[in-house]
């Protein structure tokens, strides 16, 4: 008897009611309209391999598609795939029916061939794909119509990692690989028409594009792309999102500062969208190269923070935040408190004795933030007195985003960067768990802790497993989990079918503007 995907999927993951996404809705049939997306800033690529910004994975959802997808419930479901993968009984073996006439933006069909060259472009390039590599002995195509993905040792988290959309494993024509990408074919319902940089991404509707026949359930199901045309524009300044939410200028509105609820709520165009709980934002060190190599200085900066006052200068209102150093909050399967007494003392006396033990030589901290996420740049600003306060000398460097995701990859150019994400559904989703990931950690405890969690298929066993993982996380101190918070942004009143997700989406959604 072959052992139950949902094992595998880690499919008992539980959302707290505020994220939950709507399972399915009433999609309206006439086609037509325009909206504008408001975007903190420009992305950094449409490669969504080549990134793990929410940003790139938000834009390119539209463009390309994965094998798998996440419903309502965040459970693995096929997409480009037919049908669910049937496993070995070692959890070794995984075959993949793929579904078949799915036409490419080009007007080419997609074969096996195009889905084990992207699979093996993902696990060359992306960081997403780079955790995997190691445990997939072959990809290869099985006939036109289906593929066989061969695993040196099972792995838990694969069939989580080939749904995701950041760091995607997204399936392209084989006549287009490259690096770096230069042609944005997809199959998804919508293609690329036009990119003017720092004034919009134009997206339309692709024709071509046959939907699945299931009922639409979160990021699965049918996908009908009933607007014309979506146009991603980047709004760097959070006033200016703001006003042109509340005036109509746009018909979705991302990354909003809390203060502006009120007013949102006022508005005659637009509504406010609270996601609760979003995620938590977090300080990343790099643990590869400079001085927060050292463990003892990353254990000072880790003392020397004080995460309630962050957290307040960042959102003002407690109704948006959560002081929490659980890595997910209460209502998770994945919640412990393991390791977390060493979360939130604020305490700079502390950090300055864990400095001279160090043997901290007064260099600057360098600390990435940027404005266009403006709790990051609150944050920043209190994370430096704090430091200051302990003795480190600080320089808080600024820069738009798409910036500063790629000075992060220089291991030479930081020392701490500054950044958030949602709860995933799978822990190996979160960034940090890759060793290829900026900020690297990668440590034999890390090694020891993770290994058994990605091979053990029973979820109840996994929950315990991943104790271990958070209890090393806060010993190695890799990254600075400031707390918990919900996102808010805007919609348009004339938008419908709109369904809020941690990366919102736009087929199933019709306006009613004229």
């Amino acid at each position: 008897m072959r052992r139950k995907l949902g094992l595998l999927a880690t499919l008992a993951f539980a959302l707290l009611p505020g994220l939950a996404m709507v399972p399915g809705h009433a999609v309206a049939q006439d086609k037509g309209g325009i909206i504008n997306v408001a975007t903190i800033g420009e992305p950094p690529t449409l490669d969504p391999m080549a990134s793990t910004a929410d940003l790139v994975g938000m834009t390119t959802q539209h463009i390309f598609e994965t094998l798998f997808t996440f419903d309502a419930k965040w459970n693995v479901i096929p997409l480009l795939a037919e049908t669910m993968p049937k496993i070995s009984d070692d959890g070794k073996t995984y075959d993949i029916a793929l579904r078949s006439g799915v036409k490419f933006h080009d007007g080419t069909v997609m074969t096996s061939a195009d889905v084990v060259a992207s699979i093996e472009r993902w696990m060359a390039i992306a960081s997403r794909g780079k955790q995997v590599a190691p445990y997939i002995d072959k990809v290869s195509a099985e006939g036109d119509n289906a593929i066989r993905i061969t695993l040196k040792k099972p792995y838990a988290p694969l069939m989580s990692l080939l749904a995701f959309n950041n760091s995607a494993a997204v399936i392209i024509p084989k006549s287009t690989i490259a690096d770096p990408l230069t042609k944005f074919i997809g199959t998804g319902p919508y293609m690329l028409k036009e990119r003017k940089p720092d004034q919009y991404i134009q997206l339309v509707r692709f024709d071509g594009y046959t939907p699945r026949k299931e009922a639409p359930n979160g990021f699965g199901g049918a996908r009908k792309a009933i607007l014309d045309e979506i146009r991603f524009v980047p709004v760097p300044d959070a006033n200016t999102r703001l006003e042109g939410a509340i005036s109509g200028q746009f018909d979705y509105t991302d990354s909003l500062a809390p203060e502006g609820y009120d007013r949102l709520e006022g508005s005659k165009a637009s509504e406010p969208v609270v996601l609760k709980p979003y995620g938590a934002p977090v300080f990343v060190m790099n643990t590869k190269q400079g001085m927060m190599t050292s463990k003892t200085l990353r254990h000072a900066i880790q003392v020397a923070l004080n995460p309630e006052d962050m957290l307040l200068a960042a959102f003002g209102n407690p109704k948006f935040f959560a002081v929490d150093g659980a890595l997910y909050p209460e209502g998770y399967v994945w919640h412990t408190k393991e390791g977390i007494q060493r979360y939130g003392s604020g305490d700079p006396e502390a950090a300055a004795k864990l400095m001279k033990e160090a043997g901290y030589d007064g260099k600057p901290v360098r600390i990435l933030t940027s404005r266009q996420y403006e709790f990051h740049y609150k944050m920043a600003q209190v994370a430096a007195e704090y430091l200051k306060a302990a003795g480190f000398k600080v320089d808080l460097q600024i820069y738009d985003w798409a910036t500063l995701t790629t000075r992060r990859a220089d291991p030479a150019l930081w020392d701490i960067f500054i950044t958030h994400g949602p709860f995933p559904p799978e822990p190996v989703l979160n960034g940090w768990m890759s060793d290829s990931y900026p900020g690297w950690w990668s440590t034999p405890e890390k090694t020891k802790a993770v290994e058994p969690f990605i091979a053990e298929p029973d979820p109840a066993k996994r929950q315990k497993l991943f104790a271990e993982i958070q209890k090393v996380f806060y010993e190695d101190a890799p990254v600075f989990k400031v707390g918990d918070f919900n996102a808010l942004s805007a919609k348009a009143k004339t938008l419908e079918g709109f369904h809020p997700s941690p990366w919102p989406y736009f087929w199933n959604v019709s306006t009613a503007k004229k």
